[in-house]
């Protein structure tokens, strides 16, 4: 009965942002994936480079698209209801570890922290498999009230084992969730005294959380026989995964995966009210029970695991790759908020709000993802105004420009323009990639340059300016040029440029002088 009042909050609150064209990964991966699966059924790109990501966005999302028609809103109402889905898989889990009104608070919160804000209309695999692995963790934890009877240990470790192999299916990362809760229950087996439940039931939690690794299998097994790559082509293989293992560069995003759990976008408030208030000793009168050790120590498991895998996994250090993480450090926040100052607990919830809204539309002192918060909207206006621009402007134009430009200018199907533009892609806007554009100025005759990260003003505060060597190095982090700047290099003149909150976008026109030359006709 709640997930109708949940999916209408979330699709209220994301009103304006349903009919923004597809960005970034979306546009680079996700909806290309589907599309190619909703006019052809199969279940390996064709139109983009395929990873071997797993399938189960794509069947979702055309499926969906039989019913709501290929537009944009219709894409980002499934979102929300994907979203909705995630946030009551939440309150189960909250409720059941804790209270309804600390399971009320913590969806709340968890719903308007800017991270899991954005991610809530945009189609990228995270938030399917966030969806079902909030639900897989309710089911593992639904373990109190069942944990005598047989039958009900075994159906919760059925559904559970369901919901990650779904999980799983949607986002191959989500298996380190599982992974981590069987060797847990393998431990826990070995050591034979757990106070609430007999080896057996561990055994059997084992085998069920071992479940989801067939699918995923099975789904490396088809795409290595389709396409003779197992985990997608060797460069995405390179840039994700072998080139990561440097001992430095795992270090450094160790620490960077450590600020993005318990410090970004204002995560910090309701860690140190948490902090804060477990100095505070427990009243003797105080009857509000705690989350029990048992659940307290697996969810440090999951987040352990996560926090390291994450910080090994993946070129792009992308904060939503740990959006399931976030609803659970929420939830013990608000719990021990709920426990040990039970009077002040309700005006820590509302500055957690406050911080969480203000998150949402306010950057923080150094560079982020777009997508964490709504940034990517002024991404996207901007965008969409600059290939308008074009479209009315140069009609016939060769566009120098970087990507996902590239893919929102071939690409009619991302919302941005009604035909195919011609382009000359290019890295980045930085100064060795304009010098090579500069090489060759025959190839185009206009260019689409924007900011390709986000990043406080030189002359503004910046707390990660000190680490720009070292993100440049390992994290592909790069100072674009001004429109002005690439204009001198590249011998052309900004014919349009707009600006919003940090992220910036401009168009170039390149008058060149052409030698034309009558040849004589062979024939009659």
């Amino acid at each position: 009965m709640l997930y109708p009042l949940f999916f209408v909050a979330v699709y209220l609150s994301h009103f304006r942002l349903l009919r923004l064209p597809y960005f970034w990964d979306e546009g680079g991966y996700y909806i290309p994936a589907a599309w190619d699966f909703f006019r052809t059924g199969s279940l390996i790109p064709q139109s983009t480079v395929t990873n071997a990501h797993p399938p189960l966005p794509s069947i979702l999302l055309a499926g969906w698209w039989h019913l709501s028609g290929y537009v944009v809103s219709g894409t980002r109402a499934l979102v929300c209801l994907v979203a909705a889905a995630a946030l009551l898989g939440l309150f189960k889990l909250a409720r059941d570890l804790t209270s309804p009104g600390v399971a009320a608070v913590t969806v709340v919160l968890t719903a308007l922290y800017p991270v899991w804000f954005a991610q809530s209309t945009l189609a990228h695999a995270d938030i399917f498999a966030a969806a079902f692995t909030l639900w897989g963790l309710a089911f593992y934890f639904d373990r109190d009230g069942s944990v005598e009877a047989s039958s009900g240990v075994a159906q919760s470790a059925v559904v559970a084992a369901l919901m990650f192999s779904l999980a799983a299916l949607s986002k191959e990362t989500a298996i380190v969730t599982p992974a981590a809760l069987a060797v847990w229950e393998a431990v826990l087996w070995i050591q034979g005294r757990s106070e609430a439940s007999p080896r057996g039931v561990h055994a059997r939690w084992m085998i069920a959380l071992l479940v989801p690794v067939l699918p995923l299998t099975g789904w490396y097994g088809f795409h290595y026989h389709r396409t003779g790559f197992v985990f997608g082509n060797p460069e995405f293989l390179r840039y994700n995964a072998t080139a990561n293992l440097d001992a430095y560069r795992i270090a450094l995003c160790l620490w960077h995966r450590l600020l993005h759990l318990f410090v970004h976008m204002n995560m910090f408030v309701p860690v140190v009210c948490m902090i804060a208030a477990m100095l505070v000793p427990v009243a003797a009168t105080n009857t509000r029970l705690p989350i029990s050790r048992p659940a307290l120590k697996a969810i440090g498991v999951v987040l352990l695991a996560n926090w390291v895998a994450f910080s090994i996994l993946g070129g792009a250090l992308l904060t939503r790759y740990l959006l399931p993480m976030y609803p659970l450090i929420l939830l013990v926040c608000v719990n021990t908020w709920r426990r040990r100052l039970p009077q002040q607990w309700t005006l820590i919830a509302l500055l957690s709000a406050a911080a969480f809204l203000a998150g949402i539309w306010i950057n923080p002192p150094y560079a982020f993802a777009p997508e964490d918060n709504l940034t990517y909207r002024d991404f996207i206006v901007l965008h969409q105004a600059a290939v308008r621009y074009i479209d009315l402007t140069y009609p016939q134009a060769t566009v120098l420009t970087a990507w996902p430009a590239t893919s929102e200018l071939n690409r009619p199907e991302l919302g941005y323009t009604n035909h195919p533009v011609k382009t000359t892609p290019i890295q980045n806007f930085s100064f060795e990639q304009i010098q090579k554009a500069a090489a060759d100025p025959g190839s185009y005759d206009v260019a689409l340059i924007f900011s390709t990260k986000w990043a406080p003003r030189v002359d503004r505060v910046d707390l990660g300016r000190r680490n720009e060597s070292a993100d440049t190095k390992y994290f592909d982090f790069h100072r674009d040029l001004s429109p002005s700047e690439v204009a001198t290099l590249l011998r052309g003149e900004v014919v349009w440029q707009a600006h919003r909150k940090g992220e910036w976008a401009a168009v170039l026109h390149f008058p060149r002088i052409v030698e034309a030359a009558l040849i004589p006709s062979r024939g009659p």
